[in-house]
């Protein structure tokens, strides 16, 4: 089965608040999250071409494991100890299914 991923977008428009988000996510919102989804890997990213935006990516093994993480009590936790704690800062979330893979060994 393809890998499922499950990606929010924040906008973080002040840079006065970024090193302080980026601490926060790092520490706290990022290892609670995927301990709580049980996914298998997550990265986070800064945009080079649009510096207020981050994005998170966590890594599912299949699609009832996404529903699963992102569909319940727990789901509506992380994003209630968002809100209260970065009040203002836009989301955007979208679920993606691998569609295919390439590299070079």
């Amino acid at each position: 089965m393809p890998h499922h991923f499950f990606v929010v977008r924040a906008t973080v428009s002040d840079p006065a608040k970024r090193a302080a988000f980026d601490a926060w996510y790092a520490n706290e919102h990022m290892p609670d999250a995927v301990k709580t989804f049980g996914a298998e890997k997550a990265w986070r990213f800064w945009s080079v071409t649009d510096p207020a935006i981050h994005q998170a990516t966590y890594q599912f093994a299949d699609k009832a494991s996404l529903d699963r993480a992102t569909s319940g009590e727990e789901m509506k936790r992380l994003v209630a100890d968002f809100n209260r704690d970065w009040p203002g800062i836009t989301r955007t979330r979208e679920i993606l299914v691998l569609a295919e893979e390439f590299g070079v060994a």
